[in-house]
């Protein structure tokens, strides 16, 4: 299906006017003109679409989805305020019910509820429709007329800008799940009251996962930090003395089966109920012959998930996925050792028939493979904290969907291109197009519900910290269908506008962004607990130190004065002033170490006395200094251009002067005197040129922290030539008048000669002339 058709079956009518306008994108790309390609696409035609797509298109569905969100939480608010009008102001836990009045209200705020739920939902794939036709249209405009003019960069830079797309909606969607939990428990139902929020109950341990991506420079700190806590658990496939021998962490390749429609991408990207995914995983190189597993994840309508496991042998996968082989003979060695009865044998085969009727149904095959290297951490008998961080992640297309150049054989299960010959990351012999490498690591962390606050306190602590950048949704599956298969699908996931962007954050930022985000949920939570009564309304508190600890207080007085007095949960967003920054100064590369800079180490030094919070002691040896020196070549690279524009310089003024010099002449003592100067001007640039290649190179090899920049040498230069043009002019312009003057009076001794009589006594013109000289 055409995207185009895809965005009118999405668009939900009463938002039609505000969703992009694909067709008169693809009018200004003259798509559907004939004779296009004949016609010449000029600079007047880029800068119309320019600014169609990155102005007019995306400012429109980046303004409406922050309208319609606000609303969205006016609205809940507007809800939580009538559900408080029905409390009791003298015992908040037993709701005024009795009459039919209060039970109209409750009806009316239940409805209330289930329109702003399903405008949630629709807001959701409104964001994600908008998201892909942007994504489509660049990807068409550089395919026609990308030899010249490339426009994906610009749209990454303003959906960065614009971030419509990464609206977290799990604040929103944790008050109206409170609300509802409290609305039905004050509505009677057959005379019974519901069963209250904070009372229920779940059985059965859980685990709640979280996601995050790792920049490659982060990625060692990572690890050593989880090594502390953590052991490293070892993947052990084979014999005990494989492992006991010491080697690499395992390769992992995962074969992801989906049909020529991919209907479980949409279905997993859209996050539907029945969202199920299904892959054959294996440890090491398939020579080896590793153990198979054959897995099926279904994720519930409440929101678990459920995994059937399947064990199989390779030369049994092709008549497996067929529905030829029903795994007798791994059924029979089950029932030798449990006998006809064992619960093993009835669960084998139902699960295998559950993934053979799942294949048949959704008509599947093996479409994408990702390979990657992963290290794992979990203490060994206690799962309260598990970790695992891939590297090397690589997808590669599996499937066989063009007919004259499958990527698969069709009558095989793999592509045995790569199996045979044993490819290993990066995977340099497949032919581009058919191979996708994730720029950065992957760290899951999953916790178990229940787990101890001490246990917990430094997960908490990686988490928020600038180390890691989360990534709550990412799916391998998903990613790799949507970087390898981006022309068989029309809808894409988030992330993919900040794969190309630098992941890596300043630790202040980072902590500061972390502290904000804390005071937010607080807020968040105090609003809900201040109408339903909670006994226990969490609270916050910024660390000693904090530089974010008078923002975060003064949100969390505004946000609960505006609770108290109206009863509702406003949104803090729009109002809270964001914390003021220090500007930078325009010589703080001239004074890096006086106490006028403003730079960010002369703030440092001159705060280096800072009292520290108990606990926490000054490190002899910074973390930065414990490894090699690892720079950059970029780095390097940079500083020796900046030293030979600065040569460039020194020799275009020694030119300079050279030529003055000797065109001057043994007379013109004023143009000699500024050719020295010209010169003295030139070697200054020089020798800066080169101390300032040394000093930077010294402060790169010791990670100073230390400003790089300094315009002492820029300034001199100016102010050098400035003041030598400027005598140059001046002096030209005095002797520019003076030959005037000499030519005047030349003119007036001529007109004498004529009328003075030969036989007296001529003037003396020489001495008049060599006077005025």
């Amino acid at each position: 299906m055409r995207f185009g058709e895809t965005l009118r079956n999405s668009i939900y009518k009463p938002w039609a006017s505000s969703y992009i306008d694909y067709a008169k994108l693809k009018q200004l790309l003259r798509e559907d003109e004939p004779d296009s390609e004949k016609k010449s696409w000029t600079e007047d035609d880029e800068a119309k679409f320019v600014e169609e797509l990155l102005n007019v298109q995306l400012d429109k569905v980046n303004a409406f989805q922050a309208e319609t969100y606000k609303s969205l939480r006016e609205r809940t608010s507007s809800c939580g305020a009538e559900l408080q009008k029905l409390v009791n102001s003298d015992d908040v836990s037993k709701p005024d019910t009795s009459d039919e009045k209060s039970q109209a209200e409750i009806e009316k705020v239940l409805r209330e509820l289930d329109s702003i739920t399903e405008e949630i939902k629709e807001l959701e794939k409104y964001s994600r429709v908008n998201f892909t036709g942007f994504l489509k249209a660049a990807k068409k405009h550089d395919r026609k007329r990308g030899s010249k003019y490339r426009v994906r960069p610009l749209l990454q830079v303003r959906l960065a800008a614009l971030p419509f797309n990464t609206e977290d909606y799990s604040p929103l969607l944790y008050e109206l799940s409170t609300m509802y939990s409290f609305a039905r428990q004050m509505r009677e139902v057959d005379g019974e009251k519901g069963k209250s929020f904070s009372d229920s109950k779940t059985g059965g341990d859980r685990y709640k996962s979280h996601k995050f991506w790792v920049h490659h420079e982060n990625l060692l700190e990572v690890k050593t930090y989880v090594l502390r806590r953590l052991p490293v658990l070892v993947y052990n496939p084979q014999r005990s003395k494989v492992v006991e021998s010491g080697g690499s962490d395992p390769t992992i390749t995962s074969l992801y089966f989906d049909n020529s429609r991919f209907s479980l991408y949409q279905k997993k990207l859209g996050k539907n109920t029945d969202a199920s995914s299904l892959r054959l995983r294996w440890f090491g190189q398939l020579a080896d012959r590793p153990e198979l597993l054959l897995e099926k994840k279904t994720v519930n309508a409440d929101g678990d998930s459920e995994e059937v496991r399947v064990p199989i042998k390779e030369k049994y996968i092709k008549s497996f996925i067929a529905g030829d082989y029903k795994m007798e003979k791994s059924v029979e060695k089950l029932q030798d050792r449990e006998g006809t009865d064992g619960d093993g044998v009835a669960s084998l085969r139902r699960n295998v028939e559950d993934i053979q009727t799942f294949i048949k149904e959704n008509d599947l095959q093996p479409m994408l493979r990702a390979n990657y290297t992963r290290m794992a951490f979990q203490i060994p008998g206690d799962d309260k904290v598990r970790i695992s961080i891939d590297t090397d992640l690589a997808f590669i297309r599996e499937d066989s969907l063009d007919e004259d150049r499958p990527c698969r054989s069709p009558d095989e299960w793999h592509r045995h291109d790569v199996d045979r010959l044993g490819l290993k990351y990066p995977f340099s012999e497949i032919r581009q197009g058919e191979i996708s490498r994730f720029p950065h690591a992957l760290l899951e962390i999953k916790v178990r519900t229940g787990a101890s606050r001490k246990t917990t306190s430094w997960v908490n602590d990686l988490m928020s910290s600038h180390l890691v950048k989360e990534a709550p949704r990412f799916s391998k599956f998903v990613h790799g269908v949507a970087q390898l298969f981006e022309d068989h699908v029309n809808s894409f996931p988030f992330w993919l506008s900040d794969l190309d962007a630098d992941i890596r954050k300043d630790p202040e930022e980072a902590f500061q962004e972390e502290q904000e985000k804390k005071a937010r949920q607080v807020a968040d939570e105090q609003a809900v607990g201040s109408f339903i009564g909670s006994k226990s309304i969490p609270s916050f508190k910024a660390p000693v130190g904090s530089p974010v600890g008078k923002i975060t207080a003064d949100y969390r007085r505004r946000s609960t004065a505006e609770v108290n007095t109206t009863g509702q949960a406003v949104d803090m967003d729009d109002q809270a002033t964001p914390p003021a920054r220090s500007t930078r100064g325009v010589f703080s590369g001239i004074f890096s170490s006086s106490p006028f800079s403003n730079s960010k180490y002369a703030r440092a030094h001159r705060n280096r006395a800072v009292k520290l919070p108990p606990g926490v002691r000054k490190p002899g040896t910074l973390i930065k200094d414990r490894n090699p020196v690892c720079v950059e070549p970029k780095v390097w690279l940079a500083n020796q251009r900046t030293y030979v524009k600065w040569q460039n310089v020194s020799v275009l003024l020694a030119s300079l002067s050279l030529g003055l010099y000797n065109a001057a002449g043994e007379a013109n003592n004023v143009a000699r005197a500024l050719a020295v100067v010209y010169t003295l001007i030139a070697l200054f640039a020089g020798f800066w040129g080169w101390w300032m290649y040394i000093v930077r190179s010294r402060m790169i090899k010791a990670r100073s922290g230390k400003d790089l920049d300094n315009i002492i040498g820029p300034i001199v230069v100016c102010l050098g030539l400035v003041v030598a043009l400027c005598l140059n002019f001046i002096f030209r312009v005095l002797s520019l008048r003076m030959i005037a003057c000499i030519s005047d009076l030349l003119q007036y001794r001529s007109a004498i000669a004529e009328t003075q009589d030969l036989d007296k006594k001529p003037i003396e013109w020489a001495a008049i002339e060599q006077e005025l000289r």
